[in-house]
């Protein structure tokens, strides 16, 4: 079995598009015109976070053969499948889901 890579991606949040007073003269403050729908979708992934993760550290700290390790140079946790027993902890200790089990075939 492989676990998928854990890395910590940040995305940042887009800009909601608004009017200013100018082009709405009766309004005095900027009004909030809101996300279209795929940004709307998209902004809901990014806050909810499912299923990436944020280097928590959790997986590396509960596993119990020591198998979850940091790599230097890219800064992602990666398991060393020759450690790894697959016992499944990290998979359920993940806050955000993001360690699946893949059959190796």
């Amino acid at each position: 079995m492989k676990m998928k890579e854990c890395k910590l991606e940040i995305i940042d949040r887009p800009a909601a598009k608004t009017l200013n007073h100018s082009e709405k003269p009766e309004q005095k403050h900027l009004i909030n015109q809101g996300f279209d729908e795929e940004t709307a979708l998209r902004e809901a992934l990014r806050c909810l976070g499912s299923s990436r993760c944020e280097s928590c550290n959790l997986c590396q700290l509960l596993c119990p053969d020591l198998a979850i390790i940091r790599n230097e140079e890219t800064e992602e946790l990666v398991v060393d499948y020759d450690l790894c027993k697959r016992c499944g902890i990290c998979i359920l200790v993940c806050p955000k889901g993001a360690i699946h089990v893949v059959p190796e075939i």
